[in-house]
């Protein structure tokens, strides 16, 4: 399997082939970390991301590539704080100068690789480090002052890799300069942390007076948990200081887990006319880096154990994105149920509201009190029931008032209902979500605790509907009826009407007067449908009516509802168990090499 940078490179006869298995693995890792979405505004998101991101790019500049060839020069990434002297030790491991070094903060502007000649098939192509360009630099044939080391591009971008090919340089071994890890430039920071995470060993430069700063020491604390060969290089040491300040600075490296780092003492010297240190300074360094090279096994032991502490590593990293995933999903479902809860609960109230009698209060009572006959009638009914059925009967044999304004008030009651039950769901909703920290960014500063624009005309319109398929139900239910020509005579209208008001007939919800009315109210229109279809028929039809309405009444709040779960990330539980096997799998690829 290939990437799609993969180029042909030298092969020797002793070269170790990637393993396919392994390969594919951290194909698939790098696939899905970077399409792993964390989009909620969780606590530590911000760090979840940036490990996801420093994943992706690791495994894209350093342990792809080392797996597809464990045979290739090993990279040691010259860092270290400003000021430090890494450009300096670095032209003093070759001998003359070849990176930039002076007073102006940043110095190291770009990234400059040094490697033999004959090696400069491995780097001249996107193996490593696939997003920087390759700039080709020369070394200049004149000696030049390191502060003016013309013989490189000028160094104005910073995506981008200076190569520099220099026999001083042993064959098997590379050495890259990169930016201070404290510089003032965040474009030079994060690129330092590249290309140390990037790196097969480090070279660490600090100071006698600054070896002790938080910055290195959490780079160092990053090395040990890579498992990374590590040589510290401390420069700049008064003379007398040597004994002191490597001791102090040995006990802090093995409390902190780097005891087997090498430790290198660079005194402090006065520079020669170029910029140079004396050759003696650098040389215990210079013949330790020689020695690596030209150990082949020894680099192969080196490159291994430090990819494999660097998967090992990689797959906390990925737990901890599969971790993030999973709280994503969680604040995501806490939402969606507070959103659900508010809209579920109007819609019972909606229908509490078409049960309890509350609707056949006011204009709607009215308007059925003069349909039936007149208010006077309802009104002496408490006091004589038995007129009723005379009333009844005289209902029939008269000629039935419009009952047009009785669905009308029906219709805007329960439309007022129903919108200012959505209006409180939509409150209640936007208040839950504001206390989250997710929701609260995911609304923004958009307010969605009103309902949407149109929303009262949809909810007409839905009841116009129901009202519509109710009079479709009584005209299928009267068809064939031996009463077809009484309920024709009384008219499609009084029927629906009727019909209506048995819906809204349960009086659970009155007291006193309004119980006798309202339960007046309920007799008649139960009692009028009875004759022309029977009570059996009258009861199916009421309950299939309610059912229709608590439907519409449930689309209709679904409906409002998604402005709130639309503004949701897409649901992916997919994420969170691949990311979690794909640590566990690496966890063991790391033990297993």
């Amino acid at each position: 399997m290939t990437s799609r940078n993969e180029q042909e490179f030298p092969q020797d006869s002793q070269s170790v082939p990637p393993a396919l298995a392994a390969v594919t693995l951290l194909e698939e890792v790098r696939a899905d970390l970077a399409g792993a979405e964390l989009p909620l505004a969780l606590p530590q998101v911000e760090q979840a991301r940036l490990e996801a991101r420093s994943a992706v790019a690791q495994l894209d500049d350093y342990i792809l590539p080392r797996y597809r060839s464990l045979d290739a020069p090993l990279l040691a990434v010259v860092g270290g704080s400003t000021g430090a002297g890494k450009s300096t030790l670095v032209n003093g491991l070759v001998g003359h100068p070849v990176t930039r070094s002076g007073a102006i903060r940043p110095t190291t502007r770009q990234p400059i690789l040094l490697h033999h000649p004959s090696e400069a098939a491995w780097f001249e192509g996107q193996r490593v480090l696939p997003n920087l360009s390759r700039i080709r630099g020369t070394v200049s044939s004149s000696p030049v002052p390191a502060s003016r080391a013309g013989a490189l591009p000028d160094a104005g971008a910073m995506n981008s890799l200076v190569l520099v090919a220099d026999p001083a340089v042993p064959a098997g071994i590379a050495v890259l300069d990169a930016p201070d890890v404290d510089s003032i430039s965040d474009d030079n920071r994060a690129l330092a942390a590249q290309l140390l995470a990037a790196a097969d060993l480090w070279v660490f430069v600090t100071t006698a007076n600054r070896y002790a700063d938080a910055v290195p020491w959490k780079l160092l604390l990053n090395a040990a948990s890579r498992d990374i060969m590590v040589a510290v290089v401390l420069d700049r040491v008064p003379p007398g200081a040597e004994i002191e300040v490597s001791d102090d600075l040995r006990s802090l490296l093995d409390r902190e887990g780097l005891g087997s780092a090498q430790l290198f003492i660079i005194p402090e010297v006065a520079l020669d006319e170029l910029g140079m240190l004396p050759p003696g300074a650098v040389l215990p360094l210079r013949t330790w880096l020689g020695e690596l090279a030209a150990d082949a096994a020894g680099r192969s032991d080196i490159a291994r154990r430090t990819l494999n502490g660097t998967v090992r590593a990689l797959a906390g990293r990925v737990s901890a994105v599969a971790q993030a995933a999973r709280e994503q999903q969680r604040a995501a479902d806490h939402l969606e149920a507070a959103a659900v809860a508010a809209y579920r609960d109007a819609a019972h109230r909606i229908l509490d509201a078409t049960k309890d009698g509350a609707l056949l209060r006011g204009e709607v009572l009215a308007r059925w009190q003069d349909f039936v006959g007149t208010g006077e009638f309802f009104r002496t009914l408490e006091q004589n029931v038995g007129r009723f059925r005379d009333r009844v009967g005289a209902f029939f044999r008269g000629e039935p008032a419009p009952a047009v304004s009785v669905e009308a008030a029906i219709e805007t009651g329960l439309q007022a209902v129903i919108v200012d039950e959505a209006a409180n769901a939509s409150e209640e909703t936007d208040q839950r979500w504001r206390s989250d920290p997710a929701g609260r960014h995911l609304l923004g500063t958009d307010d969605l605790s009103g309902t949407t624009p149109g929303f009262e005309n949809r909810a007409a319109a839905e009841i116009r509907a129901w009202q519509e398929a109710l009079m479709d139900l009584i005209r299928t239910e009267g068809q064939g009826k031996r009463t077809q020509a009484r309920w024709l005579s009384f008219g499609i209208n009084g029927l629906g009407a009727a019909l209506m008001i048995v819906v809204f007939s349960m009086t659970a919800g009155l007291t006193g007067l309004e119980v006798g009315v309202a339960g007046g109210t309920a007799i008649v229109g139960q009692r009028v449908l009875e004759a022309v279809f029977g009570e059996d028929a009258v009861r199916r039809m009421a309950e299939k009516a309610r059912q229709d309405l608590h439907a519409r009444c449930q689309l209709l709040l679904q409906t409002e509802r998604q402005k709130f779960l639309d503004r949701l990330p897409e649901r992916n539980d997919d994420t969170e168990r691949t990311l979690a096997t794909h640590a566990a799998a690496l966890a063991r690829l790391a033990d297993n090499a």
